[in-house]
């Protein structure tokens, strides 16, 4: 639809994200990408005290209670269409990782991805294979146009999985991240709708 000015309305119609239900996506290797649950809330847990993923996430949980309340959110960002949080994991198994979505803007087209692996599933490719099926699912599934993938230019794991996933570098921002040792530089990375896997 375009409105009195000229401008294109929503790129995603809203409503798309919040009148289905959050998909169980395949993943290579025996993985898959699912919904979280309350049983998760331990592996939860367990990743916020974990030092890279405190690091690199920003993130903390703290009590299991917390881990609770949080995949609560989870559910309710997919409603507000806010969000797409999955969580990694081999069918009828515990998560492993985080992979998913924050920042959905249906209106502008545009999200951003953020994942994290606990030890155990680091450096089998599961990040990349995660990135690659989500930013699919985002952008031929749900429609938006422009996904990023933004990361501290100290962490050179991401760089590699965004490199990996098809995200091309656009560039530096400087002093864009707030982390526990101060201020961090960050790449930007992004892929586009008609961009080649």
């Amino acid at each position: 639809m375009i409105s009195d000015t000229g401008i294109p309305g929503d790129v995603v119609p809203a409503g798309r994200m919040a009148g289905g239900e959050q998909p169980v996506l395949a993943l290579p290797g025996g993985f898959q990408l699912r919904p979280w649950h309350p049983d998760d809330a331990g592996t939860l847990l367990t990743a916020g005290q974990d030092p890279a993923i405190r690091t690199w996430n920003r993130f903390t949980v703290g009590s299991f209670e917390e881990a609770c309340a949080r995949i609560e959110r989870m559910h309710a960002r997919w409603r507000a269409e806010i969000a797409a949080i999955w969580a990694i994991a081999r069918p009828d198994g515990p998560a492993v990782g985080l992979c998913g979505w924050g920042d959905i803007d249906l209106h502008g087209g545009s999200a951003e991805i953020l994942y994290w692996l606990l030890p155990e599933a680091r450096g089998g490719g599961i990040a990349v294979e995660a990135t690659r099926r989500l930013s699919q699912w985002a952008l031929d599934e749900l429609g938006l146009h422009r996904l990023r993938l933004c990361h501290s230019v100290a962490n050179p794991a991401s760089c590699r999985v965004a490199e990996k996933a098809g995200f091309t570098y656009e560039g530096t921002q400087r002093s864009a991240l707030l982390h526990a040792d101060g201020w961090h530089d960050q790449h930007l990375h992004a892929r586009v709708a008609g961009d080649p896997e």
